[in-house]
């Protein structure tokens, strides 16, 4: 997982890219295989969730999330957890720059 944070002006911009096949039902399917989607999404600043999604297999391979919010400040660590269809779940940190 590659996580880039950046604050200016009181606004944080945040690009994360997960590393994930997301394969669809469909090609899961062709390829012999179980499928296998990001489900969940929580990106968290603190105690304060900053951006939460729930997905489907409409993602395409190792998906990049972009996002903005408030309340974060240069210094403070961006945690970005995830978890897929089988029950894996990964999560990266960066501070804030």
């Amino acid at each position: 997982m590659k996580i880039k944070a950046k604050e200016k002006n009181g606004l944080v911009k945040a690009k994360v890219m997960v590393k994930h096949d997301m394969l669809t039902y469909d090609v899961a399917k062709k390829k012999g295989k179980e499928a296998n989607f990001i489900t969940h999404l929580v990106a968290t600043v603190g105690d304060k969730v900053v951006y939460e999604i729930s997905s489907s297999q409409f993602l395409s391979k190792n998906p990049i999330f972009k996002f903005t919010f408030k309340g974060g400040k240069k210094g403070d660590k961006l945690t970005v957890s995830w978890e897929d269809l089988k029950g894996t779940k990964k999560s990266g940190s960066k501070k804030i720059k």
